[in-house]
């Protein structure tokens, strides 16, 4: 009898291979032999899921994506405002392994966005989707009276987002086992900011 194969399994499996191997070895040693070696795949078994490495980043992207905002749903059950706002972003953060390793995957898909207008796309979409939710937690502060900078929603939105995208590439680039300096502690000093 034939093996029934998982299809969403196998892409998730070829996902984290991906990752694994972006993180050890970078974006140019992520080639489609070792990903499929590291999934424990043959090398052909990656072109009906993954046709190209670009096809196969996309994906690891929007894994990364939705990976997060998973987290983000569990951190933020039940609270609002500041609270909600923190915790949504303690997320984003890369304080760990976990997350300085989906650093790893986002980077490279950033730099193949700037000349990839799909790619583009897709990062955009996902940051809209961000700052939607930064603004509503923003509101929701602002509303409680929790919020006292005289600076416009808006700005204080995209000024909270470029940190934790900032933060991304700090956590990339520092040694291994040292996850940048401090990014919690900026993270605190820019809510103490938002209630001054």
């Amino acid at each position: 009898m034939p093996k029934i194969v998982d299809h969403d399994e196998r892409r998730l499996e070829l996902v984290d291979a991906t990752w694994r191997i972006i993180a050890r070895n970078g974006l140019e040693g992520a080639t489609m032999r070792e990903i499929a070696l590291e999934a424990g795949f043959a090398n052909g078994a990656l072109k009906p899921y993954f046709p190209t490495k670009d096809t196969l980043l996309e994906f690891a992207f929007g894994h990364v994506f939705n990976r997060t905002n998973q987290r983000i749903v569990k951190v933020t059950e039940g609270k609002t405002g500041l609270p909600a706002l923190r915790a949504f972003s303690m997320e984003v953060l890369p304080l760990d392994e976990e997350r300085i390793n989906e650093a790893r995957i986002v980077i490279p898909f950033w730099q193949k966005a700037i000349n990839d207008p799909q790619k583009a796309a897709l990062h955009q979409q996902s940051m809209d989707e961000w700052l939607t939710t930064i603004r509503r937690y923003l509101a929701e502060a602002r509303d409680n009276g929790d919020i006292k900078a005289a600076i416009d929603d808006a700005a204080l939105a995209g000024q909270l987002l470029n940190m934790l995208l900032g933060a991304q590439i700090v956590a990339a680039l520092a040694p291994a086992g040292h996850p940048g300096p401090g990014l919690d502690e900026q993270l605190e000093g820019f809510f103490t900011l938002l209630t001054r």
